[in-house]
């Protein structure tokens, strides 16, 4: 079943998969090193029960807006393995808010979806102010010939801030009106959840429109955050190990998915679902 069908029928479950750090980025080993423990935890995630997969470059900091050739060739490399021995659908996000790789590798690779972290927000982060280009998204995907690519677009994304104050139910009207096929909504950073109110808002906001929640998420908080929202992108709450406070993204990239926790997130899901 399609990706998009899935969202229809049930709270859909989206496993975030962080490759290790990529080519010029300090921890690099090697391709076949990072796709190894990639597979492991696509294993996990897909003997956990979750619904597809999103690849993401989430080790390589600091992070570029659009990023170099050796990462678009290193994740197209990577995702192509992943789809191919996948047997859910797979997604891609490349970090910072490149969505150019990101629909292109997802094209070249067979992949369903993709994320857009800035699509209608303007935000400044640690790494340069970036201005959501939904026009320009929409222009790219169609040229590409790649209209069956999903987009997942952040509203007011974590790890940023608006440059421009406006409410959240205003982001969220506008990506739609923009073409998105779904909004995720985060809390301010890795880990963190949403805000419930804010949450209940962009429900109010967007009637039965897909609602995902991008961060935070784990077995304890997941009924609440599922009164509102369609369904989550997690791994933080799957990972094995403690949280770093040293680490930008919680838990180190050694960490691995544990298909334990996994099929216990799972179980809280299906319950509601």
């Amino acid at each position: 079943m399609r990706l998009q069908e899935t969202l229809k029928t049930r709270k859909l479950i989206i496993g975030a998969l962080h490759f290790k750090p990529l080519l010029g980025y300090e921890g690099f080993t090697n391709l076949s090193d990072i796709l190894k423990t990639a597979l492991k935890d696509l294993r996990a995630f897909e003997r956990g029960g979750v619904d597809a997969v999103i690849v993401e470059n989430n080790y390589d900091i600091p992070h570029k807006i659009f990023v170099g050739p050796e990462t678009v060739s290193a994740m197209t490399f990577l995702t192509l393995n992943i789809v191919q021995k996948s047997r859910i659908p797979i997604g891609v996000n490349v970090l910072w808010n490149d969505y150019r790789a990101a629909l292109s590798i997802a094209k070249v690779c067979g992949a369903e979806f993709v994320r857009i972290p800035v699509f209608v927000d303007n935000v400044r982060t640690d790494f340069g102010d970036i201005y959501g280009e939904a026009e320009e998204v929409i222009e790219f995907r169609e040229r590409i010939k790649a209209k069956d690519v999903l987009l997942f677009t952040d509203i007011q994304v974590k790890h940023a801030r608006m440059l421009k104050e406006k409410e959240i139910e205003e982001s969220a009207r506008q990506a739609i009106a923009s073409g998105s096929d779904a909004l995720i909504v985060t809390g301010r950073w890795t880990g963190e959840v949403p805000d419930l109110k804010k949450l209940r808002r962009v429900r109010e906001a967007v009637g039965d429109f897909p609602i995902l929640v991008g961060s935070g998420a784990n077995k304890d908080n997941i009924r609440e955050l599922l009164r509102y929202a369609d369904g989550c992108i997690v791994s933080t709450s799957l990972k094995e190990g403690s949280r770093r406070r040293d680490e930008r993204n919680v838990k180190p990239y050694e960490c691995r998915i544990d298909e334990r926790k996994v099929k216990e997130f799972v179980e809280v899901v299906r319950q509601v679902s």
